[in-house]
């Protein structure tokens, strides 16, 4: 067994002429180290290895972008965004920059996601399908959110989304995938087992192993057992949480904690929590019910995320107010609202709950209830504090996971802890593993995990690191260079590439409006979905700016 822990290696800044301004000021992340070899293309995979590259998600927690390569062809797992440790919103999120990773590559021949969340989707509105194209595969709540980014982007007719069912598989070239369920803290999180005549490689994806999750079944360890039996490979490893020894937690124990609050508290009761973590929204609504009380949703994310939900049948949300002004007139005891803006966003709507200037949400004050369910990330401190103050200088009782009354649970994490990857790893049983998703410190401890859980080979890479796993082992074999591109909401990253996009509020004669696939549909109808919005994609005018990398400080939900 041989644990090979590699240290962090320095940033440089691309050498690139004044012709591509934004390309010149775009970080890099590799090392200039000329130990390491720099490769301009990615050869094709030998026929008995799998190549695996980690685009992103190493030394960080977010952007998590990883390549396979198999017999010449090409599948990337997720393609999430990161967020910058400069709030000053020059920047609102940071992706690997598409065209670097297509003149490594060549041609992509599928986008594969293994669940919803930012760090694993957030960037697909930015690159896709114009930057970079390939069919996108999703579950159907995935889809369902990815189809709204890219109708925002005024992308979603160009793109090409196919859905599979959580469990299901598909074949993309020489690739056999597998999708196994998951629990985590957003619908339909899926795993997947990536087989090839090489052997099979598990990309686990986000997960714990709730054995109460509320939506959906817990973690399909079956499946995964039996992987194991038939004899793994590798495994390609969430490793967010490797550092803390938890215990098993469920979301069960929240729903019971707000059942218990939403009961014994005489005024209104607010629950902030992430938008995509619907069912921690749902346990709010279970609660209300028991406690005679209305509620509401106020934030853009949490009600399209649960009317996603909804949609597909994985929730009920008919006892929701379809607005929070209908909980006006309402005695206080009455009152129940989901919000989020769990991180202090100045424009979220805890914020606007805290300045008390937005009359259509329920004032808050002497006497009434706030729970954060949620985990603040670090860096964010500040933010939140700041929006917390005016609440509790009103007399408002805020509640977290930290300062909650004993017995009481009120946030659980969505990433297993030490004993949930044990588990992992003794039903899998993998002959080598990769980690990943996580800070070194996260990487390195869960190294030594997999080690004493049996692993032949543990490699602890950088990003962009090429490894050819083979039955004789993981073998680096070198790099890409992959800059890191900061982008903005409002205008994108397609004036980096000359895109092919249109002049805005330019759609083609006899355009019809733009629609979100069916779920279980295994291909958008261009010509039903027309063609799309172009006002929001300023193509040659986009402000963009380069920013010196740092450590996403980014912690998970």
């Amino acid at each position: 067994m041989v644990l090979r822990g590699r240290k962090p290696r320095a940033s440089a800044r691309a050498s690139r002429g004044p012709a591509d301004p934004i390309r010149a000021q775009a970080p890099t992340l590799q090392s200039t180290s000329p130990l390491v070899k720099v490769l301009l293309r990615l050869r094709g995979a030998r026929a008995g290895e799998i190549v695996v590259v980690p685009v992103g998600g190493l030394g960080r927690i977010g952007m998590n972008w990883t390549l396979y390569g198999h017999d010449g062809r090409w599948i990337l797992v997720d393609a999430g965004i990161a967020f910058p440790e400069d709030r000053s919103g020059a920047v609102d999120a940071l992706i690997p920059d598409p065209e670097a990773l297509r003149r490594a590559v060549g041609r992509l021949d599928a986008l594969v996601v293994t669940h919803a969340h930012e760090d694993h989707v957030g960037a697909i509105q930015y690159v896709f399908p114009r930057l970079l194209s390939c069919p996108i595969w999703a579950t159907p709540f995935a889809t369902a959110a990815i189809s709204r980014r890219l109708e925002e982007a005024g992308t979603l007719a160009e793109a090409d989304l196919r859905t599979f069912p959580v469990g299901g598989a598909f074949r993309v070239g020489p690739f056999a995938i597998r999708t196994i369920r998951l629990t985590h803290s957003v619908p339909e999180a899926v795993a997947l087992a990536i087989a090839t005549p090489a052997g099979t490689i598990l990309h686990t994806g986000d997960f714990k192993l709730d054995p109460t999750p509320l939506i959906g079944a817990p973690t399909d360890l079956a499946t995964i057992h039996a992987l194991g039996n038939a004899g793994l490979l590798a495994m390609v490893c969430d490793s967010t949480n490797a550092t803390r020894d938890l215990p098993v937690t469920s979301e069960a124990q929240v729903r019971d904690s707000l059942r218990k609050i939403f009961a014994s508290r005489a005024g209104t009761v607010a629950v902030c929590c992430f938008g995509t973590n619907v069912v921690r929204a749902m346990s709010a609504v279970d609660a209300a019910g028991l406690s005679g009380r209305q509620i509401a949703f106020a934030g853009r994310s949490l009600r399209a995320h649960t009317a996603a939900a909804d949609e597909l049948g994985l929730v009920d949300t008919q006892d929701v107010l379809a607005e929070p002004a209908h909980l006006q007139g309402l005695d206080r005891r009455e009152i129940a609202l989901v919000c989020t803006g769990t991180q202090g966003e100045e424009n979220a709507a805890l914020a606007k709950l805290a300045r008390g200037t937005d009359r259509r949400l329920p004032p808050l004050g002497l006497g009434d209830t706030l729970v954060m369910s949620s985990s603040v990330i670090p860096g964010n401190e500040e933010e939140v504090a700041r929006v917390l103050k005016p609440l509790r200088a009103r007399g408002v009782e805020v509640l977290t996971q930290t300062d909650a009354p004993d017995g009481l649970v009120v946030h659980v994490s969505g990433h297993a802890g030490r004993a949930e990857l044990a588990t992992m790893h003794r039903h899998a049983r993998p002959r080598f593993v990769i980690p990943v998703h996580g800070t070194e410190a996260h990487l390195q401890a869960h190294a030594a995990l997999a080690r004493d859980c049996g692993a032949e080979d543990v490699l602890v890479g950088v990003t962009g690191e090429v490894l050819a796993v083979s039955a004789s082992g993981i073998k680096p074999l070198g790099r890409i260079e992959v800059p890191i591109l900061g982008v903005q909401r409002d205008a994108g990253v397609l004036a980096a590439r000359g895109s092919r996009a249109p002049k805005p509020n330019a759609p083609k004669p006899g355009a019809s409006k733009p629609g979100v696939p069916k779920p279980g549909a295994s291909k958008p109808n261009a010509s039903r979905l027309g063609t799309p919005k172009t006002g929001n994609l300023r193509s040659g005018r986009t402000r963009q700016r380069g920013i010196a990398l740092q450590e996403a400080r980014h912690q998970p939900n």
